[in-house]
């Protein structure tokens, strides 16, 4: 015979996604106001390679 699952354990399982998508929602709109809100580096310049010049590397000291 097939016994289907109860049908307050998929209650369950629907309110719990609901929850969840709830406070996703609410991640994304924090994240979204903390961008708008927050300063912009001047010049637009990435401060993780700020100050890296492309192209070629002095030589070390111990290479001289």
């Amino acid at each position: 015979m097939n016994r289907s699952r109860p049908t307050h354990l998929k209650r369950e399982r629907e309110r719990a996604k609901l929850e969840w998508r709830k406070e996703k929602d609410a991640r994304r709109a924090e994240a979204k106001t903390r961008r708008a809100t927050e300063p912009h580096s001047a010049g637009g310049e990435d401060p993780d390679i700020a100050g890296i010049v492309p192209g070629p590397q002095p030589p070390r000291d111990d290479e001289q």
